[in-house]
């Protein structure tokens, strides 16, 4: 069945989202594990993408921590240097979608505030047809009701979606919803499924 719209994931997407990265730069790969082992900082960033309050989520896990106080805050103070760069082969990929007319859709665990501070350096995020954002929607992926919302938003019947997201646990709850789904691991791989869709040309695709 040809798919009526596509879904991207954003983080790891259409932008790296690496923070051990920033903090191994930062403060160096051993300190760095030692942090990440006392400190579940992707739980923490799950309040966030869920529509907690950005600023005071951060510092509050950062004040229950003294020994990384401030290499907490830096979640919250450098934010734009851990979400980042972006995937410019996703991009293209994105805007051929839509030059050829596909409705293109984000379903993106993301903040309201990172998200909102994200639209600046990274214009294609204004780009998308709809935008389902977690934090708007007080739920994150792998969350059945957020596959739901974007059924009930679009109107786009889940069998005629077409999904990418990097991790199998997001694409294992949309498929079970009966969406079609792409396990992204490359801009490449993605570009070849949109092709075999009969979405985009090879050339469209850039391959």
């Amino acid at each position: 069945m040809t798919p009526e719209a596509v879904v991207f994931d954003i983080g790891n997407v259409l932008l790296e989202w690496n923070p051990e990265r920033f903090f191994d730069a930062r403060i160096g790969a051993e300190a760095r594990r030692r942090m990440f082992a006392e400190v579940d900082l992707h739980g923490m960033n799950d309040q966030i993408d869920a529509g907690g309050p950005f600023r005071e989520t951060v510092y509050a896990w950062a004040g229950r921590y003294p020994a990384w106080e401030a290499q907490i805050r830096c979640w919250h103070d450098n934010w734009l240097d851990l979400a980042g760069p972006r995937i410019e082969g996703s991009v293209a990929l994105l805007r051929a979608l839509r030059a050829r007319g596909v409705p293109v859709f984000a379903l993106t665990n993301y903040g309201i505030e990172t998200f909102a501070m994200s639209l600046q350096p990274y214009e294609f995020l204004s780009e998308f047809d709809l935008a389902f954002v977690s934090g708007h929607l007080g739920m994150i992926k792998p969350d059945p009701a957020i596959y739901g919302a974007v059924e009930a938003g679009s109107g786009v019947a889940p069998g005629r979606l077409l999904f990418t997201d990097d991790r199998a646990d997001n694409i294992a709850a949309a498929e079970a919803r009966g969406w079609q789904v792409h396990h992204f691991t490359g801009w490449q791989g993605w570009a070849r499924r949109l092709v075999g869709a009969g979405l985009l040309s090879d050339k469209e695709a850039g391959l």
